[in-house]
This record gives C-alpha cells, structure tokens and sequence, in this order.
C-alpha cells in the first residue's frame, strides 16, 4: 500500500549521470546505481524518486516548457518546508537546495522521502477502512490542516512571507487577473462570477500560515497505522494569509458520493467514501474547532472553485499554445467551463 514511483513520462527525463553526480556533491558517503523514477500527477511541480545505495529521496522540480518567472519557485517552497520543520513536524526535511542552472537547468531541491499511503483519487484496494474508521481518518486530516493555522508564524520567521491585511482583496484582485490573461478562445469568461467576488469581500478573518492545497493526495498516512497522518506534502503555494481562504481551496476538490457526474470525473482524493464528511460538515467543524466564526461561508466556497478553474485554466494555456504536449490537459478547458457552472449556482443560491 506504500506510495510507489513509476516510469516517467516522456519529455521528463532526468539524466541519471547528472544527478549522480549531483548526489555525490550533496551526499558523499552514499554510492552505487542510480535509478530515477517519478510520482504520479504532476500538473504543476513534478516530483521524482531517486534511489541510490539503497536509500530512496526526492527531488522536485518545476515543469519543463516555458514557465512565469515568478511561478514554480522551488527554493521558496523548499525553505519553507525547512522552517516549518521543527514546529511541524509532518514536513519531510530537506537535504539540499541547488539554485545552479547548469545541473538541471532550473532550481531544484532534495528532501527525505516520507514512506507511508498517500490517498489518492482512489484508496489502494489492499486497505479497507470502514465507516467509522473512515471518518477517523477524515477528521485526522483536517485537524493537520487546523493545526497549520495554529502554527506560531513568527517563531518560523515565515511571517516575512505575508504582505499585511488585504489579502482577500489581493487574491480576488490577483486570480481574476490571471484568469484573464490565461483566457484561450475557446473559453468562457467567468465575468459574473470575478464580478460577483469583487463586490462580495469580506474583510480578513486574520493571518496564519497557509498551505493553499491541502488534500488527501498531499498528505501521507502511517502504513502501519493508516488512520495516521505523518505528512504533508507539496508547499509549492504556502504563503501568510487568510486561513479561511485556504479552508475554501480545499472544499474546491471536495467531491462528494451525491455530487453530479461532472464533478465526479474531476475528483482526486477519496473524499466520496461512506464516512466522510459533507463539504457541510467540514466547513461546521473546523469553524468550531479553530473557534472562527463567520454568518456564511459562499464566498470563500465560490473563490476555491474560481481559484482551481484559474489554475486548470492556466495549466490549459500551456497545452493550447504549444507549451506542453502532456494530452492529459486537453480536455482542462471542459472542467473550468463546469466549475463557472457550479460557481453561478452557489451566487444564486446565495441571492
């Protein structure tokens, strides 16, 4: 049921005689074969498995293809993992960080692999969890996601990664500007809904360090006890901000047993199994047990489904212009056209 690498895809190759050289920089005392596998998904940051002298690690880096220059920072997502570190410890911890383009012609990182169950769009057919247990599991990993807003962002010295109150605005400001400027010609507009979230702001609820896409599939259980979460996984997006904002990210890939064909086909975690919470339940008890409050929760619901149509459509842009040749995102254009949809109806029920 461990998490396990498999080929890699074509055009993502790492040269293996680059990166054991590499190794032996970073890592002397190891020798031995290589052997380079990669992680499933991989939209946006890809992931890698490199095992050598018996001991696997990770490395992560950015897309191949024509990237932002502001987008994808590695070190960024790789010294915040560091900093988090020691006062939360679901972080794996980072062996080196390599800003030399000569290597591997981007910046990239290395960290220790975390070995447990990742839950994927589906959970590995050897575990079965029943009911109860898994709703266990799902309280587990809501409760590490609490526990992140909990964390004391001075004592980290992440508190430089926020900009001060206003962050609603700035995310509202900022994702509809990216949406547009990642708008194909066959895409719709999402005009109401940039409208609607424009005029519906809210005032920050306060400031925490958040994750920005915390699901199932970027945490890692104990595969010896599966109701434990031991890790967390994928920074690339943290920052300091508003941590109801990050609760409304994640309830975007809440896809439930009820929910319509059209959301089902885009689920990637587990979250339609007997046990698990309703997006309902979720958003109940995490404002009780944070001790947030809030009269509704429609607008943070809304902006999580516009901000992933934003990243679909962003990563849609880069097939659609030649970028990319990955056909798994040729049909991307589909899935932000459904999430207007069910953006609409939520304004609506709101109305």
């Amino acid at each position: 049921m461990v998490d396990q690498a498999g080929n890699v895809r074509p055009g993502e190759e790492l040269d293996p005689s680059v990166i054991k050289e590499y190794f032996k920089q970073v890592l002397p005392d190891i020798s031995g074969d290589i052997v380079i596998t990669q992680f499933p998904g991989g939209a946006s940051n890809l992931t890698y498995q490199v095992s050598i002298d018996k001991q696997d690690f990770i490395l992560r880096r950015p897309p191949f293809g024509n990237i932002a220059k502001s987008a994808h920072d590695m070190l960024r997502e790789a010294k915040i993992i560091d900093a988090l570190k020691p006062v939360y410890p679901y972080v794996p911890k980072i062996i080196s960080m390599c800003d030399d383009h000569g290597i591997l012609g981007c910046d990239f990182y290395v960290m220790e692999k975390l070995n447990g169950i990742i839950p994927r769009q589906n959970m590995p057919k050897e575990l079965t969890l029943d009911k109860t247990q898994t709703r266990t599991l799902c309280l587990g990993v809501l409760d590490k996601l609490i526990e992140l807003h909990n964390v004391d962002i001075q004592a980290t010295g992440l508190d430089s990664l926020g900009k001060g109150a206003g962050y609603v605005e700035r995310q509202i400001v900022g994702w509809s500007d990216r949406y547009v400027k990642a708008k194909t010609d066959d895409a719709t507009d999402f005009d109401k809904v940039m409208k609607w979230l424009k005029d519906n702001m809210p005032q920050d609820c306060g400031q925490s360090l958040i994750h920005n896409d915390f699901r199932f599939d970027n945490v890692v259980l104990n595969a010896d006890d599966p109701l434990e979460v031991i890790g967390v996984l994928d920074w690339e997006m943290a920052t300091v901000g508003d941590p109801l904002m990050d609760l409304g990210n994640s309830l975007a890939y809440w896809v439930e047993a009820g929910d319509e064909p059209q959301f089902q086909m885009m689920r990637r975690q587990p979250t339609h199994l007997a046990g698990m919470l309703s997006r309902q339940e979720v958003i109940d008890y995490y404002l009780e047990k944070s001790g947030r409050k809030v009269a509704s929760f429609a607008f943070y619901e809304i902006y999580g489904l516009f901000r992933l149509a934003v990243i679909i459509q962003q990563i849609y842009y880069r097939f659609y212009h030649g970028q990319t040749q990955d056909k798994r995102f040729a049909g991307f254009v589909h899935a932000a056209r459904y999430l207007e949809t069910r953006c609409l109806r939520l304004i609506e029920k709101e109305s």
